[in-house]
């Protein structure tokens, strides 16, 4: 009697078997990672073309500004043309204690201005002296303002250098306001647009009253509280 070969039992089928989607169908070429992925970059980028980067054209051409002559250059301010330049003010007392609160404000204005070869201010043209200390020596200094016209005005400022009155600053121009804070001492001037002012920043350095700083500011209405001082 001859021996039956064991039957191999069948493997069931299980529907619940995982199943690959990459796996390629048949007849069907494989679909790599890289292909999947730059379908889904196109779905992406398809979703921002309203509100993402957009083409605005051709970009304009931008120039370097063209030099006019420039091998020249002007040549460095003069003593007079300085508005920092220290200048003592003859004529008026010396001041042992260094503080401009014991000047007479008029007269040293008055010395001054005589000393440049022009003629004193009328009283009416001359706003209330304030004293302040712009040098930073513990001291208030003196500032006085002239209104020369109905637009043009001069701002001169004084402070006490070893005993003798000293004119530290002179500057003459349209100002639409006067401002101290921290030690500078900022002026406020109109431009061609109505919206903005210009602001000359000087700052006592040491030695001067260096120009500090040019900017642009927007323009208001000059603020009513007014910086301290008066006439001795």
């Amino acid at each position: 009697m001859g021996r039956r070969r064991p039957r191999t039992a069948a493997t069931p089928r299980s529907d619940t078997a995982p199943r690959s989607d990459t796996a390629p169908r048949s007849g069907a070429a494989p679909i790599s990672r890289t292909a999947l992925a730059l379908a889904a970059l196109a779905l992406l980028t398809g979703c921002t073309n309203l509100e993402g980067l957009q083409d605005e054209g051709r970009a304009r051409d931008v120039d370097a500004p063209l030099v006019l002559w420039p091998g020249s250059s002007p040549a460095p301010p003069s003593r007079n043309e300085n508005p920092a330049v220290l200048v003592p003010v003859p004529g008026v007392p010396r001041i042992p204690g260094g503080s401009m609160a014991d000047a007479n404000p008029l007269a040293v204005l008055d010395a001054d201005v005589a000393a440049q070869g022009g003629t004193p201010p009328a009283p009416g043209a001359v706003r209330r002296p304030v004293l302040h200390d712009l040098t930073d020596d513990g001291k208030p200094d003196l500032l006085m303002a002239v209104d020369l016209g109905p637009r043009l005005s001069e701002l001169r400022v004084y402070s006490v250098r070893n005993t003798v009155v000293t004119r530290v600053l002179v500057v003459r121009g349209v100002l639409a306001g006067v401002e101290l804070a921290a030690g500078h001492l900022a002026l406020r001037e109109p431009t061609k647009d109505p919206r903005y002012v210009s602001v000359t920043d000087y700052v006592w350095d040491g030695h001067a009253m260096d120009l500090w700083n040019l900017t642009l500011d927007d323009a208001r209405t000059p603020q009513t509280p007014q910086a301290v001082g008066g006439s001795p």
